[in-house]
């Protein structure tokens, strides 16, 4: 699941206009507005492929001058973490030695294969 803010800007005459559209495209929740046109949006999406097709999107409504990203979340990188903790003991011993440097490890292979 990931969750993303972005600031969606426009015209302060076209803000009623956008906020509409934002509000029946089912893609993001509006938070907040002001006069000046800059409207705070949330997006949930099921990974980044979805995220970043839905902030395309509302960067593409009508009268939308700028969709930018604020803040994002993403529960993939924890994923990505409990693989890697389930896996640890096919990372090489060096790898997770602190007083190694990374400078003097020698690349000599492909990781995939221990991980």
């Amino acid at each position: 699941m990931n969750i993303s803010s972005v600031v969606v800007r426009c015209k302060p005459e076209d803000l009623e206009e956008v906020l509409r559209s934002l509000e029946e495209s089912g893609m993001c929740d509006v938070y907040f507005h002001d006069e000046t046109g800059k409207i705070v949006v949330v997006i949930e999406a099921e990974d980044v492929k979805e995220e970043v097709f839905k902030m395309k999107a509302i960067q593409s409504l009508p009268k939308v001058l700028s969709a930018e990203l604020i803040f994002s979340y993403s529960d993939e990188w924890a994923m990505a973490k409990e693989y890697l903790d389930r896996n640890k003991e096919r990372v090489p011993e060096i790898l997770n030695d602190e007083n190694v440097k990374a400078e003097d490890i020698k690349y000599q292979g492909r990781v995939p294969k221990w991980v």
